[in-house]
């Protein structure tokens, strides 16, 4: 289905933050993406904004102030002084204290919640924020690399205009953030396809955590073995969302796009090529239901890259080369120098047709529990989460742009140069 209006959520900034020596988690990897996007010339097929900037009472929709402000205020050079909340709020080795942590939580979760915003006011189609799906974050405290939640935080924002959103994770790890904040209500369907069992992280997943109260039923876990291939995976995925899209009718979607689940990822153990993870993106997208669509985990930074950009352009359908464009990243990609290389399959596929078949029976029966499309009572819309509005505020007159008019800019079609095309060269040789 093409035409879709999209809009892409980058802070230049966003890529520079640094978890550590050593750590998995490379934001870097995002500066990386946003360069293979433009070079590959995805930014002519979608509206490029530097996003919002979430305040800690953005983040407070959410997570509790106590720990909101210790983000705010903890660095590594006052640490010692809060080493007594350090365990409290689950920060240290996985999640350390590094420059800027709280800058770093304010991009993502402001890109996610602008992206919901600009869902919410019919300004896009599909909103994409490959520095979020920070989904393991909790109430109140830290979890695997995950300080703020911004899946809940965007999801939050969609469920003052839409009835029903869906939240689905392709991540390796369970979405245990995300199914944990919604795991009373009707309102939100969380779907998980994911590593379980032999104590991989989280811990949590099971097949039989289906929600409760309010929302029993309308937590959907999709537990996978190791090894899962892309035929495999696609037996399970497909049926699932179509069975989760008859029952459940969401006129909003989240759709967190974890790269850890592709074949030999540093912290993974899935089998998926980038056009197999791709599929899912490229389903869910013909859909044709608004969706923001965010990152996640992914630890071996060109599978990453090569990932995220690929889906960039199913998001956009656009076709684009298999051959790598030039960049200042090129030799991250050596040898093969390509977009898809050939999928070298280290494990076993431990998922045998049968206990696929079992779990997507397993689900189907569940989906038939719940009252068909609920009806949810719709009160007054709350405002926006902020006022996107150039004129709200005078501007001081002796600043030539404010940071803030900046951050609000549209990236201009001639922001970037695009060969024989530029359109600064064209106005040079006129």
């Amino acid at each position: 289905m093409s035409n879709k209006r999209v809009s892409y959520f980058y802070n230049p900034d966003v890529g520079n933050f640094h978890y550590g020596t050593g750590h998995p988690m490379k934001p870097h990897r995002l500066s990386v993406i946003h360069s293979l996007v433009l070079n590959y010339g995805l930014n002519n097929k979608m509206q490029i904004y530097r996003p919002y900037k979430a305040s800690a009472h953005d983040m407070c929709r959410f997570h509790s102030d106590e720990y909101i402000d210790f983000l705010q205020r903890v660095t590594p050079q006052n640490i010692q002084a809060f080493t007594k909340h350090l365990s409290h709020y689950n920060v240290g080795d996985d999640c350390p204290v590094f420059y800027g942590l709280f800058d770093f939580c304010s991009m993502y979760t402001g890109a996610s919640l602008e992206g919901a915003m600009k869902l919410n006011n019919n300004d896009c189609d599909i909103a994409i924020n490959w520095s979020g799906g920070l989904h393991h974050a909790k109430k109140f405290e830290a979890s695997g690399f995950c300080y703020v939640n911004d899946i809940v935080i965007g999801i939050l924002e969609l469920l003052k205009y839409h009835a029903r959103v869906l939240y689905i994770d392709i991540d390796v790890h369970h979405g245990d953030g995300v199914q944990e904040a919604f795991y009373l209500t009707d309102r939100v369907m969380t779907v998980s396809f994911h590593k379980y069992g032999n104590y991989f992280f989280p811990g949590t997943g099971d097949m039989y955590e289906i929600g409760a109260e309010s929302g029993r039923y309308y937590s959907v876990n999709v537990p996978l073995k190791e090894g899962i291939d892309d035929a495999s995976y696609w037996q399970v995925f497909k049926p699932v969302i179509l069975n989760v899209m008859d029952f459940f009718q969401p006129t909003a979607i989240v759709l967190q796009c974890g790269a850890d689940s592709l074949a030999n990822d540093r912290l993974g153990c899935f089998s998926l090529s980038t056009k197999g993870h791709g599929e899912c993106v490229k389903f869910v997208r013909n859909l044709n239901v608004p969706t923001l669509v965010v990152g996640g985990g992914g630890y071996t930074l060109r599978n990453v890259a090569r990932c995220w950009t690929y889906e960039t352009s199913l998001l956009v359908d656009e076709t684009i080369s298999n051959e790598l464009p030039y960049t200042e990243y090129l030799e991250f990609f050596a040898p093969d120098f390509t977009l898809h290389p050939d999928v070298v399959i280290r494990r076993e596929n431990a998922n045998s047709r049968q206990y696929l078949e079992a779990i997507t029976k397993y689900v189907y029966d569940n989906l038939k529990m719940i009252q068909h499309s609920p009806s949810v009572q719709m009160q007054d819309i709350p405002g926006d989460a902020f006022i996107d509005d150039n004129k709200t505020k005078e501007e001081d007159p002796d600043v030539r742009i404010s940071q803030e008019l900046e951050d609000k800019t549209v990236e201009a079609k001639n922001e970037f140069y695009d060969g024989d095309k530029d359109h600064d060269r064209e106005e040079m040789e006129t």
